[in-house]
């Protein structure tokens, strides 16, 4: 039988179906386009930055609230029985931002929707199916699935702004919705997890209950982290295109150097994958979040493209080596008896953040004009946040690779 190290093992099919699937996802389409339709929407309809961002931190209150209930679904069901209602509905309610009407609470319920089902679309929705394949080669497996949102980072805000520019931010919307639906649904029906008859080593019931999940320190370290890094994170992105445009710099060239934080994203999730197959995860994390916290110091400070583009490119690198980092993490640490639904409580913390960071920042600016001292703020958080990651134990031997090792004995 091909072994997880083999290209023609089944399991590398899934891997890239989910990666396919999650570059159409909210964590992508809705998370790296949103700063590229802010200042369109606020020119049509005469909003403020905060009350477009106040969109964004519904959105991201939604996916906290709803993170946990949908890790339980995943825990419970096969994952395409999550994933496929919420790749429709996501796909439809994108695409009906086309028929926006000047009321907010219109904006406001949209992303409602799209922050309930967000997470059924996004990581949260692949990482227990793949975590069911891969012991030895969790890390790259995980790499590869993050890559799918990092590639959307880097085409989905151009394509955008060019469909912005040649057919309005209305057909731009839908545009983007049916993408959604065309790539998501077939792709989405071939996500499964490894055959019950298959799993002859390691048993996927093995860990800790959820409640033991969230009493122990471990998994507080991890959700502090994701909480101050998700601020900074979420609020430079959210915001970057419009900074950047408010220095000179034109909109085509902002949304490329968005595009640059997603290219950055992307080698930051292989070369992380690569670094937790080989490494001490919570050490090549800290060495992660140090680069993601110069990123929003630099930010504050870029008045040129190339300052621009070198700044999201620490901001992915970090946010890139983060997303393939917590799923790890909690397979490590905790086991996959609870897997989804830990990973949702992860998620509903870098929600609440990811609510935060827009919002404020938009406040920043409308109160002075300027988004630097926050930026700085944010910038000395995340450091201080990284700190916290030296302090997680070795692994317990509940998680231990034990499939690899007979792997290779065999």
């Amino acid at each position: 039988m091909n072994t997880e190290h083999d290209l023609r093992y089944p399991g590398w099919r899934v891997v890239a179906a989910s990666s396919a699937c999650v570059f159409v996802s909210f964590a992508s389409l809705l998370v790296f386009t949103f700063g590229v339709f802010l200042k369109p929407l606020a020119a049509q309809f005469g909003w403020s930055r905060e009350a477009i961002s106040a969109a964004f931190g519904i959105a991201a209150l939604a996916v906290a609230v709803c993170s946990p209930p949908l890790g339980l679904l995943l825990d419970r069901f096969p994952a395409r029985r999550v994933i496929l209602p919420c790749m429709a509905i996501f796909g439809m309610a994108f695409a009906s931002l086309a028929l926006l009407t000047p009321h907010l609470w219109h904006l406001y319920a949209v992303f409602l929707l799209l922050g309930i089902v967000g997470n059924g679309t996004a990581h949260l929705a692949y990482s227990r199916a793949l975590s069911t394949w891969f012991v030895a080669r969790r890390g790259a497996a995980f790499a590869i699935l993050m890559t799918g949102g990092a590639l959307g980072a880097i085409m989905l805000p151009p394509l955008a702004q060019s469909l912005i520019n040649t057919v309005g931010w209305r057909c731009a919307f839908a545009a983007l919705g049916c993408l959604v639906l065309v790539t998501g649904l077939p792709l989405g029906r071939l996500v499964r997890e490894r055959p019950q008859a298959q799993r002859v080593v390691e048993e996927i019931t093995a860990g800790v209950s959820v409640r033991e999940g969230v009493l122990s320190r471990a998994f507080w370290i991890i959700v502090t982290v994701l909480f101050c890094n998700s601020i900074g994170q979420n609020g430079a992105i959210a915001h970057q295109a419009a900074l950047l445009t408010d220095r000179g710099i034109s909109a085509v060239d902002a949304a490329l150097a968005v595009s640059a934080l997603g290219a950055a994203t992307l080698g930051g999730r292989l070369i992380t994958g690569w670094l937790l197959d080989r490494y001490f995860a919570p050490r090549v994390a800290f060495g992660l979040m140090l680069l993601s916290a110069l990123g929003p110091l630099l930010l504050s400070r870029a008045h040129s493209m190339p300052s621009g583009v070198a700044a999201a490119a620490l901001i992915g690198c970090g946010m890139g080596g983060e997303a393939d980092i917590t799923p790890y993490l909690l397979s490590r640490y905790f086991g996959l008896k609870s897997f989804s639904t830990l990973y949702g409580f992860s998620w509903t913390a870098y929600a609440i953040a990811g609510a935060i960071g827009p919002v404020i920042m938009g406040k920043a600016f409308d109160v002075t004009g300027s988004y630097s001292t926050l930026l700085g703020v944010l910038s000395l958080a995340t450091f201080a946040a990284a700190s916290l990651l030296l302090l997680l134990p070795h692994y317990p031997a509940l998680s231990e690779p034990k499939e690899y090792a007979v792997q290779v004995a065999g």
